[in-house]
């Protein structure tokens, strides 16, 4: 079952079960996933879904921080509940190690493909690389952070 299908399932069984905070989360995810299907003229794979997933979890985190510094608690309570339901389709994060790991061997094979060490000048060749293997699977910014490391040494 594709991930899409799993969040259309969820929908169902979160009005079967009255869950009217969860159903509106699940709602806000599947209009994305439409407004981005209507958009581009595309069927979104789970890559795809996963990213939308994690743009969606990074606008809640920028509210909580914009609201708690408003204090306004019922708002960011608000939108901490909807992070939690959105972070449960998200595949499990990477640890700190294994980013580091995943990013030094990245640069290490494109080292090999330039036929050079890869340097600082290298951070947009290295982030685009990065990108594509841990999309959804470690959080980008502390995959910049590793790159920055990496390439500094």
């Amino acid at each position: 079952m594709s991930l899409k299908d799993q969040i259309t399932e969820d929908m169902k069984t979160a009005m079967r079960a009255k869950d009217s905070e969860r159903l509106g989360t699940i709602r806000l995810l599947l209009a994305a996933l439409k407004q981005k299907e209507v958009d581009e003229r595309v069927v979104l794979d789970d890559a795809a879904v996963v990213a939308i997933v994690d743009k969606l979890i990074k606008q809640r985190k920028d509210s909580i921080e914009a609201f708690q510094k408003a204090e306004r608690t019922d708002l960011a309570d608000k939108e901490a509940a909807e992070l939690l339901v959105l972070q449960g389709y998200l595949p499990a994060r990477m640890s700190a190690e294994e980013v580091t790991a995943a990013v030094k061997a990245i640069v290490a094979e494109l080292g090999a493909e330039l036929g050079r060490a890869a340097g600082p000048g290298d951070m947009g060749k290295v982030m685009g690389a990065v990108k594509t293997k841990l999309a959804g699977k470690a959080d980008m910014g502390q995959v910049s952070a590793a790159v920055k490391a990496a390439l500094a040494s």
